[in-house]
């Protein structure tokens, strides 16, 4: 497997034979969890990082591959939540519906996600629609707080 691969299927778990997505979202919970309880100021550029190696990683797996965004290719998945826990509190109540809304919404991609992975291709088309749906699982999450607070 290509360092690019092995990055892309977020050290292999991408390549489970069902649900690949879900799996490498729960690959990215225990960094996660960890990010979650760092400064912001470290968290946050550690996860721009890794969207960079990610664009870089999955477009050239992606040529590997065949296919642009391959089902095996879930590192977007694995950033995108990093993202959402690295911002809710260190709670697994709030974690617990990040993730369900996170693939929800990953899965589902109501507008303008689903017009977003349509116009862009390669690395980029691939991290940036799951940044999408990560913005929107965080914008539910505190509409939800501030519903109930």
């Amino acid at each position: 497997m290509s360092p690019a691969l092995f990055i892309a299927t977020a050290f292999g778990v991408g390549r489970a034979p069902v649900a690949p997505g879900t799996f490498g979202t729960l690959a990215a919970w225990p960094l996660g969890w960890w990010l979650a309880g760092q400064d912001p100021v470290f968290a946050l550029p550690a996860i721009l990082i890794l969207f960079a190696l990610g664009v870089r990683a999955c477009g050239v797996a992606g040529r590997e591959l065949g296919a642009a965004d391959h089902g095996s290719m879930v590192w977007d998945e694995f950033v995108a939540f990093l993202l959402v826990l690295a911002v809710l509190p260190r709670a697994l109540d709030w974690q617990a519906a990040g993730f369900l809304l996170f693939r929800a919404f990953d899965i589902a991609k109501p507008w303008p996600i689903r017009a977003f992975e349509q116009r862009f291709k390669g690395g980029f088309g691939v991290m940036g629609d799951d940044l999408l749906a990560a913005g929107y699982t965080l914008f539910v999450l505190a509409a939800l707080a501030r519903l109930f607070a």
